[in-house]
């Protein structure tokens, strides 16, 4: 069976990329061997942050004091809170179902394997196109020590469908998956600790802005073992060592949120002779292998394991094999942490530019000062603006209340080359926390 383009995998990067081909008049033959929709659809982003939903009106019921609402009494039922993020996932799950179902996109069920650089095969059937899209994604990866498979280790795909609250969850890893985790439990009243390896969380945040978020979360009740080096996990507990001195945290679960690993294993890449480096695929700036004609986007390929970065390389690579140019800048992309306060972040960090000698001003604003934080009652957070030597904004660090919609203002002016003094200039809605980004 012969199409324009193969795409393999249907998560975000590669369900629309599809559609966008078969939208520009391509066949397009898209190849899955689960559920449509991706690790973000099905065990990733849309779950979680339906708990983190939930988690957000438990915190507004434990501080309703504050909005003059007294003796309230409610309970927590988890089984209807999972079985709402369950409805959730189907019904989103229907809609690319729907997507794919759309003139111009055959959509394979099964796993894809190279037999040449242009031909895949899925049970007996062969598909060949000139264009190929590998958009398999990654998986949870385990740290190789001993006890990495004890019964009461998860990641976070059974840690989504699990069936009752733990009393107490140790996660091991203090970046994004493991610190929006220990922000919902923590609402749901578990007793959470935290070990990280690393000196802060969220590495790829602005450390100022980690520091903050990680000591606001910590003072809500979470745990945190810093610099500390996990050796194993056993019956006593997740068994660590730090600053040369052993320590233990038992706990009902452990969640192992140390990382992702790209899913190359039985595409037989070989056979195609497509170049992988530490266990993700190589490509060049426009995502194409060193194959002609197969590209690699989203997780597989290890750039940025987002899934709006995903969906943005596979409608840039539609594009070129169109023959379309397009302003998508793949270097400019942004990300949001949904903790508890939440964060986001786009362009270099302070930390970054310091290193690599880039002249640079910083403009903070708060959120104590801001007018709708003090109404919401959210005054915990902080904006950090970075600019270079003409004043063009090359980073904007949040957390507090919204800071995903304030760092995607930020990330709209940053691709038109804005300045600071253009974003000072524009005028704000009174009273929102857009304003603080307007005074920084």
């Amino acid at each position: 069976m012969t199409s324009d383009l193969i795409i393999m995998g249907s998560g975000p990067g590669g369900y629309r990329a599809a559609a966008h081909a078969a939208a520009n008049g391509l066949s397009v033959t898209i190849i899955e061997k689960g559920p449509v929709g991706g690790t973000c659809l099905n065990c990733g982003c849309i779950p979680t942050k339906t708990l983190c939903r939930n988690a957000e009106i438990l915190d507004d019921l434990h501080r309703a004091g504050t909005f003059g609402l007294k003796d309230l009494s409610y309970s927590l039922d988890f089984t209807r809170v999972m079985e709402r993020k369950q409805q959730v996932v189907e019904s989103l799950r229907q809609g690319v179902e729907t997507l794919l179902s759309a003139p111009g996109i055959s959509l394979v069920r099964g796993e894809a394997r190279f037999i040449a650089p242009h031909e895949v095969v899925v049970g007996e059937e062969t598909y060949t196109a000139p264009h190929i899209i590998i958009a398999t994604g990654s998986r949870a990866k385990l740290l190789p020590i001993p006890g990495a498979d004890h019964p009461k280790v998860v990641t976070s795909t059974e840690l989504l469908n699990i069936t009752e609250i733990p009393r107490s969850l140790c996660i091991v890893g203090a970046g994004v998956i493991g610190m929006e985790f220990a922000s919902i439990f923590n609402s749901f009243g578990t007793e959470v600790t935290v070990v990280e390896f690393l000196k802060e969380c969220l590495p790829a945040l602005d450390s100022d802005i980690a520091k903050r978020l990680r000591q606001t979360i910590a003072k809500r009740g979470v745990t945190f073992v810093m610099q500390a080096g996990v050796k194993a996990i056993t019956d006593e507990g997740v068994e660590y060592e730090r600053k040369g001195k052993p320590g233990v945290v038992n706990a009902d679960l452990v969640l192992m949120a140390t990382g992702r690993s790209a899913n190359t294993d039985g595409l037989c890449l070989e056979k195609a002779g497509v170049t992988t480096q530490r266990g993700c695929i190589v490509t060049d700036e426009n995502l194409q292998t060193n194959v002609e004609g197969i590209y690699a986007i989203g997780d597989v390929n290890g750039k940025t394991m987002l899934a709006h970065a995903a969906t943005a390389q596979g409608i840039h690579v539609v594009n070129r094999i169109l023959g379309k140019d397009d302003s998508i800048q793949l270097n400019l992309i942004p990300a949001a942490i949904f903790t508890y306060p939440e964060a986001a972040c786009v362009g270099i960090t302070e930390d970054l530019a310091k290193e690599n000698g880039i002249e640079y001003t910083c403009h903070k604003g708060y959120y104590r000062a801001n007018g709708k934080a003090l109404a919401m009652g959210e005054t915990e957070g902080m904006v950090k603006v970075l600019s270079d030597s003409d004043d063009r904004i090359i980073g904007c660090h949040v957390y507090g209340a919204h800071a995903a919609d304030l760092v995607q203002e930020a990330t709209a002016l940053m691709a038109m080359g804005a300045t600071v003094r253009q974003l000072h200039d524009i005028v704000h809605i009174h009273p929102t926390l857009s304003e603080i980004l307007g005074e920084v």
